[in-house]
């Protein structure tokens, strides 16, 4: 029987239950939040807290006392450097255990520990309540009705930008610049000079038959010479008769 006894060995060894205990603790600093059965996050509950106390003083002998019971220089520096700044204001309670049922292996019931300051769903709520007391001073329901009409201006701003902004658009409607630029649709110069169907002139130009004309004027200067070859005939013809004509003359004589 474990009368009196506050230590929970979890049936190990002192040996590996103070290693599994600081690889919890290390795990926790690293990542904020671990899942774990509810009697180890008990037991490092009361291992990892006064290690985090011992953080809020930088100086080397508080981190050789802490690296004493992590054995991890990385997540020692990463505790001195962004948990104790965390936890500077806080006078103790660093941690929430959150059960989350029961397991179903060996039915163990289940939890999940994690460092208060950096759960951001519960830290933003606080800070919200804490500055709206401290700021106005007043009861809740003055400062819900302060909030409300601080909402209600800030809708009338975000209105009256709106409204601005829709009369100063209509600038931009007003000039419809792809409207007045129809004028790759009025100058379809392309299809009006179809310079491709009037090069048909070229066509119907047929210098091939304008050819012949040549043909004509050299059959034409055949013919002409042809005609004028039996002129040369008759002139021979007629020196022939003159030459008869003079032979008769001079038998008359004789």
């Amino acid at each position: 029987m474990r009368h009196g006894n506050k230590l929970n060995h979890l049936g190990r060894k002192s040996a590996h239950r103070k290693a599994m205990i600081s690889n919890m603790a290390c795990s926790l600093i690293q990542h904020k939040r671990i899942t774990t059965t509810v009697a180890k996050a008990k037991a490092l509950r009361v291992f990892v807290e006064p290690l985090l106390t011992k953080s809020k003083t930088d100086s080397t002998h508080s981190r050789r006392v802490v690296f004493s019971y992590l054995q991890n220089k990385d997540i020692v520096s990463e505790l001195f450097r962004d948990v104790a700044p965390k936890i500077a204001e806080r006078n103790g309670g660093y941690t929430r255990i959150i059960r989350t049922g029961y397991r179903l292996g060996d039915n163990a019931e289940t939890c999940m520990i994690e460092l208060v300051d950096f759960n951001t769903l519960y830290s933003k709520e606080e800070n919200k309540k804490t500055t709206r007391r401290s700021r106005r001073g007043g009861s809740a329901k003055s400062s819900n009705s302060v909030d409300s009409t601080k909402d209600t201006a800030e809708e009338a701003v975000v209105v009256e930008s709106t409204s601005a902004e829709i009369e100063t658009a209509p600038v931009v409607e007003e000039a419809p610049v792809a409207e007045e630029s129809p004028i790759v649709e009025e100058a379809p110069v392309v299809e009006e000079a179809p310079v491709v169907e009037e090069t048909p002139v070229a066509e119907e130009t047929p210098v091939s038959e304008e050819t012949p004309a040549a043909d004509e004027a050299s059959v034409a200067e055949e013919a002409s010479e042809v005609e004028e070859a039996p002129k040369g005939d008759d002139s021979s013809e007629n020196s022939e008769d003159k030459a008869d004509s003079t032979d008769d003359d001079s038998s008359k004589e004789a």
